[in-house]
């Protein structure tokens, strides 16, 4: 078992950041937007999670069970709702576990730095429209997951964000799976960047 799977401080800070942060924030923060709770709390149960455990399965299920949770907070669960979910929770589940696999025991610091960085973003742009220059937060997988869900909650779709966030998912694992070959950075970040741009094309970058 890796070394990070029994570190209590791990499993503490997933829990923190995918479950009791984002609960109190559904319940404290009346009026806010939804989206990027949801967001942030999957990838705090996903990520780091997945860094924590070091099996991306894990932080997959974990991510899915935090959405679910706080969708139920919020309102009932569709069929959109579960897609984009399932998009999310993968996509951050991903990038957890190729922490665990290059980074070893120090995964899930590097995912809990993630998550916050991404976090503080996202809280900049939701309280203050148009603070975040758009190609900035085209960049964030955790903007991508909000407008998804932020799309779903609201009945419509969004079908860029929801490519990226499964095609990050995709080439994140074919990294993590060739781990330590190098030249498969050369494609998730080329997929990144080329998914970026397709949702920066499409607008509506707001939280």
């Amino acid at each position: 078992m890796d070394t990070a799977a029994r570190t209590p401080l791990a499993w503490i800070a997933a829990a923190l950041t995918g479950a009791l942060a984002p609960a109190l924030g559904l319940w404290a923060l009346a009026g806010v937007p939804v989206a990027p709770i949801l967001a942030i709390g999957m990838m705090g149960a996903g990520m780091i999670g997945a860094a924590a455990a070091g099996r991306w399965q894990v932080g997959a299920a974990l991510a899915a069970l935090s959405g679910i949770a706080l969708v139920l907070l919020a309102r009932a669960v569709s069929p959109a709702l579960g897609l984009a979910i399932a998009a999310a929770s993968l996509s951050f589940a991903a990038r957890g576990g190729l922490f665990a696999r290059s980074a070893g025991a120090r995964g899930w610091w590097i995912a809990l730095a993630v998550v916050a960085g991404e976090g503080a973003m996202l809280a900049v742009a939701a309280a203050e429209p148009g603070a975040l220059p758009g190609w900035l937060l085209a960049l964030l997988p955790a903007q991508w997951a909000s407008m998804a869900l932020g799309a779903a909650l609201a009945g419509t779709s969004a079908p860029a964000p929801l490519l990226a966030l499964a095609g990050t998912a995709a080439t994140t694992l074919l990294v993590a799976r060739l781990w330590p070959a190098r030249w498969p950075y050369a494609i998730m970040f080329t997929a990144w960047l080329g998914l970026a741009a397709l949702v920066a094309h499409t607008g509506g970058l707001t939280p």
